[in-house]
């Protein structure tokens, strides 16, 4: 069905496009459609269920953080098959956004530019949505600095959002890595990293993750997954999206500004869990270019506890996660592991 739909939406800009399927999700949620969802596109089977930071996943895909940014949508998508749904990014206050356009489509390429700037309703208008939310899978709340707050004082922005989303949230993810907003990657330095980490860990336990840049050269990854390890952090996610552009792109839009993610940057995220995993032992989130059960597998294989996406979403439509797991069952069987959590850094030396 998504096939024959999909050529009328891609003529819709790809942020019009997104707003008329988040809209159907939205309605959707309230009904029994909601059931029929589940029943049709969930893959039930003990061999995928997994743990990681504290967190029992019915299966190892998940909603990247940018799809539901404002925590509107997750009993949804996790009637998609999905095991776990991160939303954000959220921001202690409300922001509109870069202007738009800033989402571009490369379809050459099943890739997304996107320059967004942290668009939501703010900490405390997302917090009591999300808490009272009803949802079967673990919902991770990603939480990015707010535009106008100074990068010396971003530690208690991060802490007003996490405070005011903790009682809706299973895990929280730390996103100093987006490149939609001025100065952010600066905070992946050591020393504001530990400032906002520290402050978050001493505000109260909760399971809490860092998000990476696949720009990072390696002796800054290095130094990020150390204060991981010296801090006690809970998890990794590698990675965000990337301003950097392979010159194998052959969309026009190639040229726009902002995060690119999709097929074009799979493997260097691939790579990048694997150079995380070398040097941990803290559960990964393993996010980029995952559009189907090989990628979701090879991710796995070199260290990640679970995947997201949210590109393939776009290209592969509402059946992408079923597909995945499905797949990953087949693979797991060929390879002889008798669940996921069995096969996860098995490519790791």
């Amino acid at each position: 069905m998504y096939d024959a739909l999909k050529p009328a939406l891609f003529t819709l800009p790809p942020e019009t496009a997104h707003g008329l399927g988040h809209a159907a999700l939205r309605v959707a949620q309230d009904t029994p459609v909601a059931e029929v969802m589940t029943d049709r596109l969930t893959v039930d089977d003990p061999r995928l269920e997994t743990t990681a930071f504290g967190q029992s996943f019915p299966n190892p895909v998940g909603v990247a953080a940018g799809f539901d940014k404002n925590a509107e949508i997750p009993a949804a998508l996790a009637a998609l098959g999905f095991g776990h749904v991160e939303v954000g990014g959220v921001t202690a206050e409300r922001q509109a956004g870069n202007p738009r356009p800033r989402m571009f489509r490369l379809r050459e390429d099943d890739a997304l530019v996107n320059r967004m700037g942290f668009n939501n309703g703010g900490a405390d208008a997302v917090g009591p949505r999300l808490a009272d939310a009803d949802v079967s899978v673990p919902v991770g709340v990603n939480i990015g600095k707010s535009k106008s707050t100074p990068l010396d004082e971003a530690e208690d922005d991060y802490l007003y959002t996490f405070e005011r989303t903790r009682a809706g949230g299973d895990y929280f993810v730390v996103n100093v890595s987006s490149p939609n907003t001025p100065g952010l990657r600066e905070l992946q330095d050591r020393e504001p990293l530990e400032r906002i980490l520290t402050t978050l860990q001493d505000a109260g336990a909760a399971p809490l993750l860092l998000k990476l840049s696949p720009d990072l050269g390696e002796p800054a990854v290095e130094a990020a997954v150390d204060v991981v390890n010296d801090l006690g952090l809970d998890g990794i996610i590698a990675t965000n999206t990337s301003v950097r552009r392979p010159d194998s792109l052959d969309s026009p839009h190639r040229v726009e500004g902002g995060g690119l993610s999709g097929a074009p940057i799979e493997s260097e995220a691939t790579q990048m869990v694997r150079f995380v995993a070398e040097r941990t032992d803290v559960p990964i989130v393993g996010v980029g270019g995952v559009s189907d059960a090989a990628g979701a597998y090879a991710k796995i294989r070199t260290g990640a506890s679970v995947v997201q996406l949210y590109t393939a979403l776009v290209y592969e439509g509402p059946t992408v996660a079923r597909d995945i797991n499905e797949g990953l069952l087949d693979l797991l069987e060929r390879d002889g592991f008798e669940s996921v959590e069995e096969a996860v850094g098995v490519d790791v030396a």
